[in-house]
């Protein structure tokens, strides 16, 4: 019997945050240096997302290095515009949390600034239990760590547990440990891949 389910926000419960899409609009928006900006960011990239860099940090490192004919509260606002929920995902979420049968977390990668402001603007916290970030746990996917602490932190069986994700290299060290992984690619396939392992939606 399945009891808990961990959702990715990112490619599930709604847009990436801050993706090569969203990095390739940046530098068209603000006339940056691509190549030159794609080497910076991939060099902070995982301390930022693991809460050893704020975002000011990371901004100093990546794109404010020198001076620009922008201001910083003006790219800033830009990340936060790339964020976008799916409101379907949400609302199957909702559904199952409402149910009373199953416990509902989030499991992702993401910056401690961006993570609250998604968490937020997308109203999870409604929705889930608890929200298992790399900022906050120290640890990114796929590495098998952040899945022995979300489990241990909910006391969950792996056996008993889900994991949904839309990259399948996130979802194989979760399978490892004997968690049930999901490859999401739309709200109607997770309808039946959930039922397929016992889900009631």
């Amino acid at each position: 019997m399945i009891t808990h389910l961990f959702f990715d926000i990112g490619g599930v419960l709604g847009s990436n945050a801050w993706g090569s899409a969203e990095r390739a609009r940046a530098v068209e928006r603000f006339g940056l240096d691509g190549q030159d900006f794609d080497r910076r960011h991939r060099e902070v990239v995982g301390p930022w997302e693991e809460g050893r860099l704020t975002l000011d940090e990371y901004l100093d490192s990546t794109v404010f290095d020198v001076p620009r004919p922008f201001t910083r509260d003006a790219f800033r606002a830009f990340m936060l515009e790339q964020s976008a929920p799916s409101r379907e995902v949400i609302a199957l979420a909702g559904a199952l949390a409402a149910g009373g049968r199953y416990r509902l977390m989030t499991l992702n990668n993401e910056s401690a600034e961006l993570n609250a402001y998604r968490l937020r603007s997308f109203g999870l916290a409604p929705v889930f239990a608890a929200f298992y970030s790399s900022c906050w746990l120290g640890v990114t996917k796929p590495a098998r760590r952040i899945y022995e602490l979300a489990l241990a932190i909910s006391q969950a069986d792996p056996a008993q547990s889900v994991v949904i994700d839309d990259r399948e290299q996130n979802l194989a060290p979760a399978r490892a440990l004997g968690m049930r992984g999901l490859r999401f690619t739309t709200v109607e396939a997770l309808r039946r891949d959930l039922a397929a392992n016992g889900v009631a939606v």
